[in-house]
């Protein structure tokens, strides 16, 4: 047998084999955003129940970890869903592509805000962007515009109006789209607020990026990983203490947490919805199109999240701390999810 052939037939075989693995798969695999984790679940519980297909696995792995997972190939090894929040870079497209994963589709789900609370026992806080860059920044600029670690011990000496309490904040890792999506709405948002660094802009991107994104490492942020219960619990046992996570988690805890205020503005459904609260994102889900036909239920899953009353006003995922789209943008998303259409590379 030629060269050409052997390989135009190993290419069948493995073709082949690829799909009697999918094949045997019979349940839908998700990982993922935790953010997302709970409406997620709620979903393919939900979808379970119809006793049609079987209840979808459902992992918390961090949008960061999802995505690699999710990017790694086509075939029983690899999810065939990934929950974010935050929007697919242009690199993680870039890397699905490579591994076979050409055909994505991109679900906006909703909105959700990132909640930084404390104990319902602690006072409300009201902190500014400026503040939180202050607090957590790795390096900021001395009296002479100069870059220097951060003295800052504490929120007292960010602003002479806020308590006299070390600064201690526990919050996502670097995996996680909740960090992402942290530092670019807050620490970049406060960062840009002084002067010297917002000029830097313009005359060395590099560092205005390493600067605005730089999150201490001298104990004052703790990363507490991808579980957001755990720092809810952490949380109830030290009133001086902060932690970072999806309003979701807020809404499910408000017996043991409240959320501080950003520029005067309390995370609330409200809040989020209308874009008044700084700190809120876009949330999404990515499917595996390859994989639609050969794993069973997909599809269908598919539809059930991107009904009414799942993610509407009114739907279950309400309960869960969603904040929804707009009607016309849900019925555009759920055409083009239905549809499966290919998202196009992120900019």
């Amino acid at each position: 047998m030629n060269k050409t052939l052997l390989t135009s037939a190993v290419a069948v075989a493995m073709t082949l084999l690829s799909g009697q693995a999918l094949a045997a798969r019979d349940t839908i695999n998700i990982v993922g955003s935790s953010t997302v984790f709970p409406f997620s679940t709620a979903v393919a519980e939900t979808f379970g129940r119809t006793g049609k297909f079987n209840t979808p696995k459902v992992e918390s792995t961090g949008t960061g970890g999802g995505m690699k997972l999710f990017c790694g190939g086509v075939g029983v090894d690899h999810p065939d869903i990934t929950n974010a929040s935050r929007q697919m870079k242009a690199s993680e497209f870039e890397n699905c592509q490579k591994a076979g994963v050409t055909e994505i589709t991109e679900v906006k789900i909703g909105f959700d805000g990132i909640a930084i609370a404390n104990a319902k026992s602690a006072k409300q806080l009201d902190l500014s962007l400026k503040d939180i860059f202050l607090a957590l920044a790795k390096d900021v600029p001395d009296s002479s515009g100069k870059f220097v670690p951060n003295p800052n011990k504490t929120w007292k000496d960010v602003n002479s109006a806020l308590p006299d309490t070390k600064i201690e904040v526990l919050g996502p890792p670097p995996t996680s789209g909740t960090r992402d999506a942290f530092v670019e709405l807050a620490m970049e948002g406060g960062c840009n607020s002084i002067p010297v660094i917002k000029a830097l802009k313009k005359s060395d991107e590099k560092l205005h990026k390493a600067v605005c994104g730089g999150v201490r490492e001298d104990g004052a942020y703790v990363e507490a990983g991808e579980n957001d219960n755990l720092i809810v619990q952490k949380l109830s046992s030290n009133k001086n203490a902060l932690g970072i996570f999806g309003y979701s988690f807020l809404d499910q805890n408000t017996d043991k947490v409240q959320g501080s205020k950003i520029a005067g503005v309390a995370p609330s459904y409200d809040a989020i919805s209308d874009g008044s609260y700084p700190v809120s994102r876009s949330i999404y889900f990515y499917v595996k199109n390859a994989h639609v036909g050969t794993i069973p239920g997909i599809k269908e899953f598919v539809s059930e999240f991107t009904n009414d009353k799942a993610w509407g006003p009114e739907g279950y995922l309400a309960d869960k701390g969603l904040i929804s789209l707009p009607d016309a943008d849900r019925t555009s998303v759920a055409k083009s999810a239905r549809a499966l259409t290919p998202m196009s590379k992120p900019e």
